[in-house]
């Protein structure tokens, strides 16, 4: 990989940060931008080539994005690793009077309904990535998925389950409460603090979410997880896909999103290691100045770009991103069939 320049490295960078976790597939997005801007860019940025290194390069900068997303979540994971943890202990000294495993609290059941459902992109992802990628990677094939993803997040809207809708009226009801009850003093403390109160509430939103997920059942968690081999199509969003299915499951567009997010730490991390070795053997060659750009700037775009979605989707909809992903996919089918 000897053509990588500062440019294109920036470039990608950005746009793995951001569309990662927007709706819209960072795969999708890296396999077209190339294409359509042509040139040197097409031949040095070609995912669908035997052994590409272009894609050993993106999918390296998943760790600066899942780096990103741990400094966001960091206490949120803090406490799912600590569930974790202590429901093993669990497991090896049994509760008294009982003789059997029970997980007791919000962390240790939302910590293995991660595991669930992490396991089934996990073993689908190492066993056909390569057959994946190399059938699917190619930009027009890339282009007729996003517009897939497109209407599929539109879908996802339109067919809402009542479940789902009634849950978003209760998270809204509850906060209504809320600020009648305490949002003079909220606002004050709020005004005072300025960015450290905004985070603290967050964070305890980011609970109350916790405990709502982890009501949901494995079945749900398996389900949602399972969704995300469909992001290994060029095209297809890996959050995008899990928050339809977590919305089909009953799940609150707002815990679809944070569990979709929380979903995405794991995967994104393991499949960024599992390519490192080669970012770092023959292929990292010459490039590393690229790379550490490349990533600096993913990791930058995926930290602003999970700040803005988790309050973005506390109140609006996947549909501006169905539509974007269906007038995006269509024109690049154009250009690409007429270029």
């Amino acid at each position: 990989m000897t053509h990588l320049t500062y440019l294109e490295a920036a470039v990608v960078g950005l746009v793995q940060g951001v569309t990662e976790l927007f709706p819209i597939s960072s795969l999708g997005h890296n396999v077209l931008l190339p294409a359509l801007v042509g040139g040197s860019w097409a031949a040095d940025l070609n995912v669908a080539r035997p052994e590409s290194p272009y894609l050993a390069f993106i999918v390296g900068l998943h760790v600066a994005t899942a780096i990103a997303l741990l400094i966001y979540f960091w206490r949120d994971w803090v406490r799912i690793v600590k569930g974790f943890f202590s429901s093993l202990r669990q497991f090896v000294q049994p509760e008294e009077g009982t003789g059997r495993w029970q997980l007791q609290t919000a962390d240790q059941r939302l910590a293995w309904m991660i595991i669930l459902a992490t396991i089934p992109v996990g073993l689908v992802g190492l066993v056909f990535e390569h057959e994946f990628r190399v059938l699917f990677g190619k930009p027009i094939r890339a282009a007729i998925f996003l517009v897939i993803n497109g209407l599929i997040l539109l879908a996802g809207e339109f067919f809402r389950r009542k479940a789902s809708l009634r849950a978003d009226q209760e998270i809204a009801h509850e906060r209504e409460l809320v600020a009648v009850g305490g949002g003079r003093r909220a606002g004050t403390a709020r005004h005072a603090a300025g960015h450290q109160a905004e985070r603290e509430a967050e964070y305890e939103q980011g609970i109350q979410s916790d405990q709502r997920l982890s009501t949901q059942g494995y079945l749900s968690a398996f389900l949602i997880g399972s969704a995300q081999i469909l992001a290994l199509l060029a095209g297809i969003s890996r959050d995008g896909v899990a928050m339809v299915a977590g919305m089909f499951r009953g799940l609150s567009r707002e815990d679809a999103a944070r569990f979709a997010f929380l979903l995405a730490t794991p995967v994104i991390l393991a499949a960024g290691v599992l390519k490192v070795p080669d970012l770092t053997g023959p292929l990292g060659h010459g490039i590393q100045g690229q790379i550490l750009v490349g990533s600096i700037l993913s990791g930058v775009g995926a930290y602003l770009s999970v700040r803005f979605l988790v309050k973005y989707f506390r109140t609006r909809t996947l549909t501006p991103f169905g539509i974007y992903c269906i007038v995006a996919g269509l024109a690049s089918i154009v250009y690409l069939s007429v270029v």
